[in-house]
């Protein structure tokens, strides 16, 4: 009788052993792909937050650091600020007809002209006035009639520039006094930011562009940044903070908008999405601030 070897194989226990093994393994690296994963994506929430707090920062530091003294705060609150924003700046190429003034081309090459946005009907335009019949040097408020790109201005000649396409510029009424070639402008847009709730429950800094002239009637409020922290009028956790300052450092109250020298902001921004901290959820906050100086002020 001849009898066959034993063939080499594994035990029950053993193979029990090895699936033990792998499941432990395996939920050692679902732990650390969960762990990472939750790490991207809370770091990509907290740059998000940290971009909403300085994006409006970035938007507003431009608005108020350009305001002169012919450009007043129209509306001052904790978490809303009402202003003229310059948009843009030309000059004068040749003596107006009337009330429509020949203006600079934009290009490459000629910075005489340049506009964030051109202006319309509802901007303001200011002449630089320093001329014998005004008395002392000036910008003089006008109203915008109408605002086109126009060849006509090309037969005009200005520091050795001669465009080909500049723009045409009608005022509702005609300016005062004598305006010659070479006159500055600039043309500035009433508009209002605010912290608001949206539809979404969510809050924002939003922005309505207003009326230049007349009552403060604005319109449709659109999002520039957020989402923020909710309004609290404390300001111990507002979203969105103004406060309003002179030349020695003295608080401003709203009946004194010529007074601003300094505008200080804070922001507090938030992630859309919430963080789980054990059996809590909570946003990623970032926050940020700034003290704006506000220009020939």
């Amino acid at each position: 009788m001849k009898f066959q070897a034993a063939r080499p194989g594994v035990s029950l226990i053993e193979v029990v052993l090895v699936v033990v093994l792998l499941v432990v393994i395996g939920g050692g690296v679902r732990s650390v792909l969960l762990h990472q994963q939750r790490f991207a994506g809370d770091t990509a929430e907290l740059i998000s937050a940290r971009h909403g707090a300085r994006d409006a920062m970035e938007v507003l530091s431009t608005d108020i650091r350009g305001l002169s003294s012919s450009d007043t705060i129209r509306l001052m609150a904790d978490s809303a600020i009402e202003l003229f924003a310059g948009i843009g700046t030309s000059v004068v190429c040749r003596a107006p007809s009337s009330n429509t003034l020949a203006l600079a081309e934009e290009s490459p090459g000629n910075t005489l002209s340049s506009f964030l946005l051109y202006p319309d009907t509802g901007d303001i335009a200011l002449l630089y006035r320093d001329s014998a019949d005004v008395a002392g040097s000036h910008w003089e408020r006008n109203r915008i009639a109408a605002f086109t790109p126009s060849a006509a201005s090309a037969g005009c000649l200005l520091y050795g520039l001669d465009p080909t396409e500049g723009f045409m510029l009608t005022l509702r009424d005609a300016p005062r006094g004598d305006v010659r070639a070479g006159t500055p402008i600039r043309f500035i847009r009433r508009g209002r930011y605010s912290l608001y709730r949206s539809s979404d429950a969510e809050w924002y800094l939003g922005y309505r562009r207003c009326n230049a002239v007349g009552p403060p009637e604005c319109g449709t409020i659109q999002p520039v940044s957020g989402p923020y922290w909710r309004y609290d009028s404390d300001g111990s956790r507002t979203g969105f903070l103004f406060e309003y300052f002179d030349a020695l450092g003295q608080r401003v109250t709203g009946e004194s908008p010529l007074a601003v020298a300094r505008v200080d902001l804070r922001s507090r921004a938030e992630s859309r999405h919430r963080r789980r901290i054990g059996a809590t959820e909570s946003p990623i906050a970032a926050s940020a601030a700034s003290s704006i100086a506000i220009r020939n002020r």
